[in-house]
């Protein structure tokens, strides 16, 4: 619960600070970092960089988590853990209501300062790729984890659900179609999410209601 005081704590000052308008220097020197000092809206690296930054952000879309924790729920039914199912059904249900509403009430305008490499439709605060990736591959991660014996597993595990969550909100800066801010308010928001819930969970289990 410390942890996602924090995380709450992480998303408000940085709503804040986009609100003041406190965070455009910060916002365009980032984004700049991933662009050519000669032509800004040209990514740097080579064309496969760019592509892959793509199949990257793929990873974080509403199709790709979607059935992936679909996928995931029905493996857990199959397993006769039920109650896991409906559980994680729930954390990423929410969670997507959760990022809708946030994007809907900030209502940020995407960035203006490069050309976009990704094909966009709502508004940019917070990034919904983000938030998305931090609460399914969070959720899915610590589902894993817990089920293993062996702390290095756990690790390993956990670390996997973060690199792919940094990845994704990382991508989304370089094709240009967030500002760094809407990444580091997605990503704590999301995070804030899927700890929360683990939270609930082992409270649950706790009081037996979830094996």
């Amino acid at each position: 619960m410390l942890l996602v005081a924090v995380a709450v704590w992480i998303f408000l000052e940085v709503a804040d600070d986009v609100l003041e308008g406190e965070t455009r220097r910060f916002d365009e020197g980032v984004m700049l970092a991933f662009r050519s000092p000669t032509d800004t809206n040209d990514p740097i690296g080579a064309a496969w960089v760019e592509e892959l930054a793509r199949d990257v952000t793929g990873l974080g879309s509403v199709v790709v988590l979607a059935l992936l924790t679909v996928a995931s729920a029905g493996f857990l039914l199959l397993q006769r853990k039920r109650h896991l199912a409906v559980y994680l059904l729930l954390a990423v249900a929410t969670g997507t209501i959760g990022s809708s509403l946030l994007k809907w009430g900030f209502d940020r305008p995407r960035p203006d300062l490069v050309a976009h490499g990704h094909a966009v439709y709502t508004s940019s605060f917070p990034s919904g790729h983000s938030m998305m990736s931090a609460v399914v591959f969070l959720t899915l991660g610590v589902l894993l984890a817990t089920a293993q014996s062996k702390r290095v597993m756990q690790i390993y595990i956990l670390a996997i659900a973060v690199l792919v969550t940094v990845a994704v909100g990382t991508s989304r800066v370089y094709l240009g179609v967030h500002w760094p801010t809407d990444v580091l308010a997605g990503w704590a928001a999301g995070s804030g999410w899927a700890l929360a819930c683990w939270g609930i969970a082992d409270l649950l289990r706790d009081r037996g209601r979830i094996e």
